[in-house]
């Protein structure tokens, strides 16, 4: 049986390198709740492409700067 791969992301480090930026500042700027930013960046909820794309643009960073996805083992 096969371990499920899991995406991570970079969301924590990337707010603190933007001035400290919080959960609500983020999702005030992408559209979402504050619980779903906490969510995100716990790894609990992978968010919608186009969250995805939103959250890096906040950032000024491409995705996989972002979000990152282990290599594929097959």
């Amino acid at each position: 049986m096969v371990k499920p791969t899991k995406v991570t992301n970079s969301i924590r480090a990337l707010r603190f390198a933007h001035g400290e930026m919080t959960q609500a500042q983020l999702a005030d700027r992408i559209g979402v709740t504050r619980q779903t930013v906490i969510a995100i960046e716990q790894g609990r909820y992978s968010p919608s492409l186009e969250v995805a794309f939103q959250i890096a643009r906040v950032f000024g960073v491409p995705l996989d700067d972002v979000f990152q996805y282990p290599d594929f083992q097959g």
